[in-house]
């Protein structure tokens, strides 16, 4: 990778994972590679190619938007390692050859979306998630590692955080917004059901809020809006009063922990992927990024509107993830605010 601070997270997580063996020789297919945390994956095994360990891997991208994936990975495409094919997961798809791991990471996770294209938001995690299971089935892979969502857990009370993978809220199948959790929350049933019925080797990996390189500009959640404040040297204007708190986990760490639940995790089980270490409110978090770039001249300025139309809001005021199963597992978050924060925007000056 010719950006730096990408290449520096590469080689944190390769060597963070220790023991590659099985994933050498082998054929991972990543659906919806052009986001930012499956190109990371992605981008990891390349690099983990480059070091020549072992026999290498072979990736293969699913993409929907074929511009966008080809500018991604410009520094990747002419290698035999490594290839794309342009597919929209909703539809059934087939693939020649082995292949011996499928990660699913085909979804709209901005709540831009959810809005304005509930359809197109739940198809990718149902239908989506029923095609790429009957290719696993079919191909009768060694692993299945779906991305899922800390909003499967619907309304918490914050008494009950940090929240543990058997802890459950309410979720309103009637509002809308609902239309991301209830499919997120379905295709982990469909994952389940393959697994039980037709011996599909499945795990889950419930990601909690997650930032770094590559998020795109216009993503709509705010703590990439509050990141492209600051490269392009705007003055941070919130969209509420800023009090909700969630817990934020640094990309190169998100990366490492679904790598873990791939190679280390048990059968049907789901896994919280996030950074208790690190919750902050949202107005905390526009201070924290003004001063750690005092050279940028910057202020945070106070709710001018109530941000109606710009996407639906949740009611859950506080997200902290318990994360002791993944821990477990031998995964610790390494990354703090400040470190994850300053990498992130550098990656976008350098």
């Amino acid at each position: 990778m010719s950006n730096p601070v990408i290449q520096e997270d590469l080689e944190y997580i390769v060597s963070s994972i220790g023991d590659w063996d099985q994933m050498y020789g082998k054929t991972v297919v990543i659906a919806g590679a052009g986001g930012f945390l499956p190109a990371y994956m992605a981008e990891t095994l390349i690099c983990l190619n480059d070091k020549g360990r072992g026999e290498r891997v072979r990736v293969i991208g699913i993409v929907r938007n074929e511009d966008t994936a080809r500018s991604r990975f410009a520094q990747l495409l002419g290698r035999d390692d490594f290839s794309l094919i342009v597919h929209d997961v909703n539809d059934p798809l087939t693939i020649p050859g082995r292949v011996d791991y499928i990660i699913h990471a085909a979804s709209q996770a901005s709540p831009k979306y959810y809005g304005s294209d509930p359809v197109g938001t739940l198809g990718a995690n149902v239908l989506g998630t029923r095609n790429l299971l009957e290719l696993a089935r079919e191909k009768k892979v060694r692993e299945f590692l779906y991305f899922s969502s800390g909003e499967v857990y619907g309304e918490v009370d914050s008494s009950r955080m940090p929240i543990r993978e058997d802890c459950y809220g309410y979720l309103d199948p009637m509002n809308v917004r609902s239309c991301y959790a209830e499919s997120k929350r379905m295709g982990e049933t469909m994952c389940v059901s393959w697994s039980w019925q037709f011996g599909v080797p499945v795990k889950i990996a419930r990601l909690f809020h997650t930032y770094g390189p590559g998020m795109r500009p216009d993503d709509g959640r705010v703590f990439a809006d509050f990141v492209a404040d600051i490269v392009g040297k705007r003055d941070i204007v919130m969209k509420s009063d800023g009090s909700a708190v969630r817990a934020f986990c640094y990309l190169a760490d998100a990366t490492v922990g679904l790598f873990t639940i791939l190679l280390r995790g048990c059968n049907r089980e789901a896994y919280n992927v996030g950074n208790d270490k690190c919750e902050i409110s949202i107005l905390e978090l526009a201070d924290m990024l003004v001063e750690l770039f005092p050279e940028r001249g910057l202020k945070v300025l106070p709710q001018l509107d109530d941000g109606a139309g710009i996407y639906l809001k949740s009611k859950v005021n506080r997200a902290c993830p318990d994360i002791t199963k993944l821990r477990s597992l031998g995964w610790e978050p390494h990354f703090s605010l400040e470190d994850g924060f300053e990498k992130t925007v550098r990656s976008y000056l350098t």
